[in-house]
């Protein structure tokens, strides 16, 4: 999870500073060092304690700080944001397309070790599960950020709005906690579905030739 969570915020630093904007840069998080992104609650504690208690899965990384206003002259600050707040979980989905070619061709890469694909699995599934989960439309998961970004902008700033509203954040994590799971569930087991289908595919043809 640290892994993947960091490899997650370097992806909105990387793409936030080469739109302009060197706000992570400055503040030490455009690298893949774990250190700079764990957030001792949401990346230790509470994922270690929902674990030991058989509860369900979740955490987080330290949001990675980006300013629409440092963006190049020609980049539109709302797209700036979506395009930012969409390369975390597009990352996700790279590291777990990666696995999948890598759970595929293990017999050719001699990649057969129990340990080996007991890991690649997880990590394929976990970083499925962080892109799907992330990209629910529900700010500031990164998916609101993208939403943001598509809406028009007079509903743009009233979502803005909302998710400064003192109420907000609790609902939030509320509806997140409780209904999470029912949301990303079928586009979970489909993403997954479809990737191995993929390159379990990659696998056979490589090893014909």
């Amino acid at each position: 999870m640290i892994l993947s969570l960091s490899v997650h915020e370097w992806a909105h630093a990387w793409v936030a500073y080469r739109l302009g904007d060197p706000t992570a840069k400055e503040r030490g998080r455009l690298t893949l060092n774990p250190i700079k992104h764990v957030d001792m609650m949401g990346t230790i504690i509470l994922p270690t304690m929902l674990i030991l208690s058989g509860g369900l899965f979740f955490g987080w990384a330290k949001p990675v700080p980006v300013d629409g206003r440092r963006f190049h002259p020609g980049v539109h600050p709302k797209t700036g944001m979506l395009l930012t707040a969409a390369a975390g979980p597009l990352s996700n989905l790279a590291i777990a397309l990666f696995m999948g070619i890598l759970l595929g061709m293990r017999n050719q890469l001699g990649l057969n070790q129990e340990a080996m694909i007991q890991f690649m699995g997880i990590m394929l599934e976990l970083n499925v599960i962080l892109a799907v989960f992330n990209l629910l439309p529900i700010p500031p998961l990164d998916g609101g950020r993208v939403l943001a970004g598509i809406l028009p902008t007079p509903w743009a700033i009233k979502m803005r709005e909302l998710e400064s509203k003192p109420f907000y954040a609790p609902v939030a994590f509320f509806v997140v906690i409780v209904f999470g799971g029912l949301l990303i569930g079928l586009p979970v087991t489909w993403l997954l579905e479809a990737i191995l289908w993929l390159t379990q595919g990659l696998g056979v043809i490589v090893g014909i030739q």
